[in-house]
């Protein structure tokens, strides 16, 4: 950084003009050459904007109003005051300022460009210089982002809570999450002033020895140390051991604080580098210089709107919006939801500690529901501005460190980690029986799912289970011994494929190894839930299949056959649109041919099939290859020959070819074999190539070991001109993708993927172990809809995979807003009452996967209104526009039959809910 040194004299002896000259002067030599360990200061926006106004007032007024001397008096009557000394006191936390050994604290949801401005500190200290006042707030330039290589100031450091043990002493201190573990235990040391080879330090995370910190080059940032995390200090003997052992839940007797500085090597603190919005960088006049400076601000304020879109004084609560702190729209919008659940509201602002469960190996010692229950109480709380959960996130990145940094994330997959999360820090059974399950063995359904929720409820019971989950009857049925498998499993959301049709097409081409046609392709309609059977009829039934023939499928790759078709009950899921598949027509009698090959492979491999037992010479097989490819021969062939040793016509060779009728790869008749020369090669057992184009009445040995022959034919310039091969050099794809299309002239319905999801699927082998054949099966598997819960979280899966692309699914789904009736969908029909649902909050996801953005439309149900909660802004919106392309996860509250009336709020009464 170049250092500028402030002027000698003082501000009143410069125009407002010269000041901002010389604050544009410094931050043009500073910032353009800032790196880490720089340091940047925090001055209050009140106080920036009050000094901006000031020294921008008379350029604005003779840039806009010319130079009359009556213009110039009544911009002179408006003209600002200078500012007084400056005041950072609006970001001073005051309660934990008043502990001098803690030093100065910031209010924790400060936000850049609305609370404060980033100044390099030789702009503070010239500021400093004119001005006076104070707190100075200096915080140093770290490295960030997954790349380490992006520059940010560290606004907040990280704040620690140091136990010493055995004595029991505490203190809390900020230190940057750049510094090491070495810098940690130094200074651990001096403020409880003991000896380095007297302590060992501990990752005290829940007040439990997680990890010891012994690897002191490694940064805070890498030991995943984060926000208000416990230290423990732990005191050993000479002999090497320790003192006392430390307490896992007792806080300690005598508290200190002390506020760390960090070191002069290792900075940190957490918040945006971005000071150069409030400096301009680039000015070619001092009216540019002005007039950027006052647009950055300006600027900086549209980027960061902290201001409510409705106004939220003296309401009930419920509007109040979550700041961006960096990509966070995933976390906030499911929030959202979350805390606008009636049942949920109204427990988390009650007395919910009596139920946290601190033991629960499974759960997260209470912490996640105590963030989950802090942020949901300040945003019910009436007239309260935006906030950032810096906090929750903090705890959320403990705990699950996928949603870590600040990339975008999959909404619905953070919400299925918060309620499963606050399932467990919330469940009741402290100590979970072990039961095992029984088998169905014939009894009535509604016997043994009662039975299974009650073993359920005995291991889980907490408000998540209350409100969310649900339970669905499985049924698993082996294809060999037919056996049936019932279980009755929780479930705490749907994910609804969103299909709209049953079917799908698929396009394959079809090869006819006896020499009667042309390889053609062949597109079939398929169940889209179907199994490779159904691929097999369908191809039998469109290529006029004999009786005495059937079809042998193969998947080719790169040239070459990547794998064979041949288990009927495979699942078409796992063949993709972008495969490429060939069907030949073989006969039924024989087996089937197999193999790889290191080659350089050339156009689609041909299957034929041979008899294990049939004695075969490289004649019969230079007839076989012939045959199959006698309807690709040109009718005009090229006078040259094939192979120098046999000059022979191949043309008159081909037409006794298809005399011939191939059994077993014998011929009927006695004719005799023509001398045919295809440059052919046989790849034997031990990988060596057999010249088959000589010796054509020697006998081929099949290996016993294996069930393919492998073949391969020199594809020479010569021979590519007598064969039309244009059919064997690029298969079409399953199914090619291309411009979007409206292929529905309705929408598709919600109902429609609720019966997609609940139709019998095929499961991959691994899935389902057999206990009466003792053997992993390939079964069939049914989902019905049991119990339903009183909050039906619904998932629209609109990310889909394939080997070769990622895309999202615009697909817009005709979702009921209200009378979502659900009663014929529910297999247990001892159940007399009507399922209906209504909606009243969702996410929605715009843009791509990679990026986009989400934002939550959600029903204030005692105001009866919808609103569109995008971050920090809060607006209105009709419910006609609810429903988009956009609606990425549904939450639906069961209707009671005494609701009659438009609703009731979060706070009423639970008859109304539950």
């Amino acid at each position: 950084m170049v250092e500028a040194s402030p002027t000698g004299c003082s501000s009143t002896e410069l125009s407002p003009e010269e000041e901002l000259q010389m604050i544009t002067a410094i931050s043009m030599a500073t910032e353009p050459q800032t790196k880490v360990g720089d340091t940047f200061c925090l001055i209050s926006r009140r106080w920036w904007q009050n000094w901006l106004d000031f020294v921008t007032h008379n350029k604005t007024v003779s840039a806009n109003e010319g130079s009359s001397s009556e213009h110039q008096d009544l911009g002179s009557s408006s003209t600002p005051k200078r500012p007084s000394s400056i005041d950072n006191s609006d970001l001073i936390y005051e309660a934990a300022s008043e502990n001098p050994t803690m030093g100065i604290e910031l209010h924790d949801t400060l936000v850049e460009h609305t609370d404060y401005i980033l100044v390099p500190e030789v702009t503070w200290n010239q500021l400093c210089a004119w001005y006076g006042g104070g707190p100075k707030l200096a915080r140093k330039v770290i490295s960030s982002g997954q790349s380490q290589t992006e520059l940010s100031v560290e606004v907040y450091p990280l704040r620690l809570r140091l136990h010493l043990m055995p004595k029991g002493d505490q203190c809390a201190i900020r230190i940057s999450k750049k510094e090491t573990i070495r810098d940690l235990h130094k200074k651990a040391c001096e403020i409880f002033v003991l000896n380095l080879e007297q302590v060992s330090i501990w990752d005290y995370y829940s007040h439990r020895k997680h990890a010891l910190m012994n690897d002191l080059d490694k940064s805070l940032d890498d030991a995943n140390i984060q926000m208000d995390q416990d230290i423990l200090v732990e005191v050993i003997d000479n002999g090497g051991g320790c003192t006392s052992d430390a307490q896992e839940n007792g806080f300690a007797k005598n508290e200190s604080s002390v506020l760390v500085e960090p070191s002069k090597t290792n900075y940190s603190i957490a918040g945006g580098f971005s000071a150069s919005k409030g400096i301009p960088k680039n000015c070619n006049s001092e009216l540019s210089q002005f007039q950027n400076l006052s647009s950055a601000i300006r600027e900086s304020e549209d980027k960061t709107p902290v201001s409510v879109g409705v106004s939220t004084r003296g309401s009930s609560g419920g509007l109040t919006g979550l700041l961006n702190f960096g990509n966070t729209c995933f976390m906030n919008s499911a929030i959202q939801c979350l805390v606008h659940t009636p049942e949920f509201a109204r427990y988390f602002r009650e007395d919910y500690h009596q139920e946290i469960n601190w033991h629960n190996p499974l759960g997260m010692v209470g912490e996640l529901a105590l963030a989950f229950g802090e942020v949901l109480r300040k945003l019910w709380a009436p007239g309260r501005t935006p906030f950032a959960p810096r906090q929750f996130k903090a705890k959320l990145a403990r705990f699950a460190p996928q949603f870590s940094g600040y990339n975008q994330h999959d909404s619905q997959e953070l919400l299925a980690f918060l309620l499963d999360g606050l399932h467990e820090d919330l469940n009741r059974v402290k100590h979970k029986p072990y039961i095992k399950s029984r088998d169905a063995d014939g009894r009535p359904d509604e016997e043994v799912a009662d039975e299974y929720w009650a073993n359920h409820i005995a291991r889980n019971d907490s408000i998540i289970v209350d409100v969310c989950q649900g339970q669905y009857k499985s049924t698993l049925v082996c294809p060999v011994c037919e056996k049936v498998s019932v279980t009755f499993d929780p479930f705490m959301y749907l994910s609804l494929p969103l299909q709209s049709t049953t079917t799908r097409t698929m396009t394959v081409t079809v090869f006819s190894c006896d020499g009667s046609a042309l390889p053609a392709t062949c597109t079939v309609i398929v169940p889209k839930q179907g199994r490779c059977k159904d691929l097999i009829q369908a191809l039998s039934n469109a290529c006029a299949l004999k009786h005495n023939e059937k079809v042998f499928l193969v998947e080719i790759r790169n040239h070459l056959i990547h794998r064979f078709l041949e288990d009927p009950l495979m699942s078409l899921f796992s063949i993709k649109d972008d495969d490429h598949l060939s069907a030949y027509k073989i006969p039924k009698e024989t087996g089937n041919a197999r193999g790889t090959t290191g080659w350089k492979a050339y156009g689609t491999p041909l299957v034929f099939p041979v008899s294990c037992d049939a004695t075969i010479t490289r004649g019969d097989i230079q007839l076989i290859v012939h045959t199959m490819l006698s309807p690709m021969l040109r009718a005009e062939p090229v006078h040259s020959d094939i192979s120098d040793a046999d000059p022979s016509s191949v043309a008159s060779d081909l037409t006794s070819v298809k005399k011939a009728s191939i059994i077993d790869g014998k011929e009927n008749d006695d004719s005799k074999t023509p001398s045919l020369k295809l440059p052919l090669k046989l790849v034997d057992g031990n990988n060596a190539c057999i010249d088959l184009s000589v010796g054509e009445e020697r006998t081929v040995r099949l290996p016993s070991t294996s069930m393919s022959v492998l073949l391969f034919i020199d594809w020479s310039p010569k021979l590519l001109k007598r064969y039309d091969t244009h059919y064997l050099e690029k298969l079409p794809e399953v199914f090619k993708y291309g411009p979007a299309k409206k292929t529905r002239t309705e929408p598709l319905s919600l109902y429609t993927c609720l019966e997609a999801f609940l139709r019998e699927e095929p499961l991959v082998p691994e899935d389902m172990y057999c206990p009466q054949c003792k053997e992993r099966r390939q079964a069939s598997k049914k989902l019905d809809l049991w119990r339903l819960p009183e909050v039906l979280v619904i998932h629209l899966k609109r990310f889909s995979y394939s080997r070769s692309m990622k895309h999202k699914l615009e697909t817009f789904v005709n979702f009921p807003i209200h009378d979502f009736d659900l009663t014929n969908y529910i297999a247990n029909k001892n159940n007399s009452g009507r399922q209906v649902y209504e909606l009243y909050a969702l996410t929605n996801h715009f843009g791509s996967m990679g990026s986009g953005h989400y934002t939550a439309h959600i029903k204030l149900i005692d105001e009866n209104r919808w609103y569109n909660f995008d971050d920090s802004h809060i607006s209105p919106v009709n419910e006609d526009d609810v429903k988009s392309n956009a609606a990425y996860v549904l939450f639906y509250r069961r209707v009671k039959a005494e609701e009659n009336g438009p609703g009731c709020c979060a706070g009423g009464n639970s008859s109304l809910h539950k």
